[in-house]
């Protein structure tokens, strides 16, 4: 009998306990999705409908993160409305980075958004030296592998050469 009311009073915690979790759980859940907008993951929300397109010249390239910024690389880049910071986002190859110096001219379509009292352009796609670099999706989610030229300039291997060549 005592065997009894002992595993009975851990069972009745047990669910109790599992109620309670469950419970909160689900409230954090709600709460979450009440105060998040859409498209906003880890970083700032990219609205496609204000979508533009500037051009401009660079005058820095910032690489090192400053907290309460987007984190990534940004380009500072003077243009016909000032100077804007532009974030192009952390997955940039090396050549274009080896590009991406002040004084190069570069043409920028993104969106603005607002982050913590100042304003940056998300850069969609980026434009130096005759080559057009993705560097969001059109819904704003970063993308890695960016430059056009790395798969321009890869000539497809032939099927001899795919074989490992001459033996």
């Amino acid at each position: 009998m005592k065997f009894i009311r002992m595993t009975n009073t851990r069972l009745i915690a047990g669910l109790l306990f599992g109620l309670l979790f469950a419970t909160m759980a689900v409230s954090l859940d709600a709460h979450a999705a009440s105060v998040s907008r859409h498209g906003q993951g880890f970083g700032p929300v990219y609205d496609a409908a204000h979508e533009t397109t500037f051009e401009g010249t660079i005058l820095e390239v910032v690489v090192k993160h400053t907290p309460g910024t987007p984190a990534g690389m940004h380009l500072m880049v003077a243009g016909p409305d000032g100077v804007v910071d532009a974030h192009i986002g952390p997955f940039m190859s090396k050549e274009t980075k080896e590009v991406l110096q002040s004084g190069v001219p570069v043409r920028i379509v993104g969106a603005n958004t607002e982050l913590r009292g100042k304003t940056y352009f998300l850069a969609r796609e980026l434009t130096v030296d005759g080559n057009t670099i993705t560097v969001r999706s059109k819904h704003g989610a970063l993308t890695v592998g960016h430059s056009n030229r790395e798969h321009i300039s890869r000539p497809k291997a032939s099927q001899h050469e795919q074989n490992g060549g001459a033996r």
